[in-house]
């Protein structure tokens, strides 16, 4: 099922977002969509496997595919093997009129970024040197990997909107999925959340979030 109904919006750091009517949610917060990603995804998660030269990465909402472009261009010499989960893909002619490659100032970006969209689903592609790319067209309720993964960026809509994703039997699977040592970062600060979290086995930290949010939370098996 695609996502069609969506509105084109530019946020506070002049990069692109996506509104869905049918979810009452922006894809990306309107303060920044790159700067969130950014903060939530590359720094508080990514750059803390600078020791690993290959990572699993898990993204649970592959949306637009910002966060896959950004840790592209973040990986340095790693290798990553990323894996996105998305139920409602957007159209290739939707995401490539947001202005990520542009406002993201990587060389390349706009090539990368097409090649992303452009991959066939449900399958490993290679996107360029050191970066394998799987989209995974299912809800994440029958997503099952044999693999364990070294990062997970959650990046579903807020548990207003997506309950059904943030209950304590899906946070206790991605738990299981994660190889030990493994990080579990979200730009939610949710309470309800940080509780699932910590039942599942996470250790839980609040830490500073992205601008317009105070917190977010990271996770460490």
């Amino acid at each position: 099922m695609a996502n069609p109904n969506v509105e084109h919006i530019i946020t506070k750091d002049g990069s692109s977002t996506l509104y869905s009517p049918g979810f009452h949610e922006h894809y990306h917060s309107i303060h920044g969509a790159i700067r969130e990603s950014m903060h939530v995804f590359i720094q508080s998660g990514l750059d803390l496997l600078e020791d690993k030269s290959e990572i699993r990465l898990l993204e649970m909402g592959f949306g637009t595919g910002l966060n896959a472009l950004l840790t592209y261009f973040c990986k340095g010499n790693r290798h990553i093997h990323y894996t996105g989960i998305e139920a409602y893909p957007l159209s290739v002619e939707q995401v490539m009129n947001l202005n990520y490659p542009k406002e993201s100032g990587f060389d390349g970006a706009e090539t990368i970024f097409r090649k992303m969209h452009e991959a066939e689903w449900n399958l490993p592609v290679s996107i360029g040197e050191g970066f394998t790319l799987e989209k995974v067209h299912t809800q994440l309720q029958n997503f099952e990997s044999e693999k364990a993964f070294d990062l997970v960026y959650f990046d579903a809509f807020a548990p207003t909107s997506q309950p059904e994703l943030w209950e304590d039997a899906i946070l206790a699977k991605i738990y299981e999925m994660l190889s030990h040592g493994g990080i579990f970062v979200t730009y939610s600060a949710k309470s309800s959340v940080r509780r699932s979290l910590i039942a599942a086995g996470f250790g839980v930290e609040k830490i500073p979030g992205p601008p317009g949010k105070r917190e977010m939370l990271r996770g460490r098996k």
